[in-house]
């Protein structure tokens, strides 16, 4: 699967249903704003499809210009 840049519409939606594919793949099924949402779409994907494995997750992605500064220089920069 190709991996694609985050876009404004995906930040609004972070709650996630994944589909879980061989060779270590997944397939975004559906996004939503809120968890509550999610959990009923997926209790509907497990009543349709009970043989076919799906997660819910929370994709939380800096967009390319945003950036992070990793862990371990927050807390050197903390300690002196």
């Amino acid at each position: 699967m190709i991996p694609k840049q985050s876009t404004y519409r995906d930040r609004l939606q972070p709650w996630c249903i994944i589909r879980h594919l061989p060779k270590c793949q997944r397939l975004t099924v559906a996004r939503f704003a809120r968890r509550p949402d999610a959990e009923s779409y997926l209790n509907a994907l497990r009543r349709l499809m009970p043989a076919v494995p799906h997660t819910i997750v929370f994709v939380n992605a800096l967009s390319a210009n945003e950036t992070s500064v990793p862990i371990p220089m927050q807390l050197s920069s903390i300690q002196r």
